[in-house]
């Protein structure tokens, strides 16, 4: 019977990957809450020891099957538990870079998991696959550094992001060891492409983040919004809000919304951003109004304010500006450094007398 299973599984060995992939997706969407629970931490380390042992694993089966001809039945199972764990390394990244940033800091991650579903077709060969497994590998490394150097250090910023890439190629560097081996021969026909891919790798990384496209990991954006007035109370926050005259899409789908002030009255923008326990940083309220005439934004005000971690809704704060334009208006949400955690779109009409608020608990 296990003949039977173990060759059917060979037969479709990359279609199975494929639908391992998906299977680590599946997990991860379940059971991921918050980027600094020990939980998450775990499966995020199960995820590192699979690849670590699986890829230099098949390396040895191929490298001695080469030699003596000899493969296990259960070979197949080896490369299926590989994309299992970079699978679920892709939908965990994606799900916390996607917490963290506007999509358009988010979409290289989504194509990168589109290639990783290419690539099981296109790489079929060992050699190509040894070096499009061992590069990812890398990629998932330091995508995870990125966010788990500042959960142990409590503070962001470039000096935490290249601590993270010296702890990604540390690591990296002990898989490229166990290769190197377990299979010498074979490891250095395919070394030089597994490190100039990495290299590449490290390269897009870095310049993503130098030029502020990559999101400020770990901290995200737990709810947003834009009230006529906001106070706090005991234990809460509240927000007047114009709910009742607001479009559909604004009221259900959380589209910019349309704001009915008096000129010179204030707008409140509030926002709840999540940080790890212990982690002390500065968060931005930058106030922009697009002037049509020179089809740019304006900043009108930017107002900072500190925040500490450790909050499961985030940090609460919320900041004002007066409204002297009417039109199209957005508050970007932003680290110290300018990386963009939000951005809250809204329009202002003004008007002679303010509409009929309704005042809501804010989360």
């Amino acid at each position: 019977m296990f003949r039977n299973i173990f060759a059917w599984i060979n037969k479709y060995e990359r279609h199975l990957s494929v639908a391992a992939v998906v299977g680590g997706f599946i997990v991860d969407s379940i059971y991921f809450d918050r980027i600094d629970i020990w939980q998450t931490q775990i499966v995020f380390l199960v995820y590192a020891i699979i690849c670590f042992i699986s890829i230099p694993l098949l390396h040895y089966i191929e490298m001695r099957g080469a030699r003596t001809g000899w493969r296990p039945r259960w070979r197949g199972l080896v490369p299926i538990a590989t994309q299992f764990a970079l699978g679920g390394f892709w939908s965990g990244l994606v799900i916390f870079y996607g917490r963290s940033a506007v999509i358009g800091a988010s979409w290289p991650f989504l194509l990168l998991i589109f290639a990783i579903l290419i690539g099981n077709e296109v790489f079929k060969k060992y050699h190509e696959r040894l070096v499009f497994t061992s590069v990812l590998f890398f990629f998932a490394l330091y995508s995870y550094a990125i966010f788990l150097v500042p959960i142990y250090t409590n503070h962001i910023g470039t000096l935490t992001f290249l601590e993270s890439g010296v702890a990604a190629v540390i690591v990296f560097g002990l898989f490229t060891a166990l290769l190197r081996m377990v299979g010498k021969e074979r490891f250095l026909t395919d070394i030089f492409h597994i490190r100039l891919g990495s290299l590449v790798v490290f390269l897009i990384l870095n310049l993503l983040y130098f030029t502020n496209i990559l999101p400020p990991l770990p901290l995200a954006a737990k709810a947003t919004g834009i009230y006529h007035s906001v106070e706090r109370i005991p234990g809460n926050y509240t927000g007047d809000t114009e709910f009742a005259n607001q479009t559909w899409l604004a009221r259900h789908l959380g589209l910019a919304p349309t704001l009915h002030v008096v000129e010179a009255n204030s707008v409140y923008a509030y926002t709840s951003v999540f940080a790890p326990t212990a982690l002390t940083t500065t968060i931005v309220h930058r106030w922009q109004w697009y002037d049509s005439e020179r089809s740019k934004w304006v900043t009108r005000a930017a107002i900072t304010y500190p925040i500490q971690g450790g909050r499961d809704g985030g940090y609460r704060g919320y900041s004002a500006a007066i409204m002297r334009s009417a039109g199209r208006w957005r508050v970007s949400v932003e680290t110290a450094d300018g990386r963009v955690i939000a951005r809250l779109p809204f329009t202002i009409i003004f008007v002679d007398q303010e509409p009929l608020l309704e005042t809501i608990t804010l989360p």
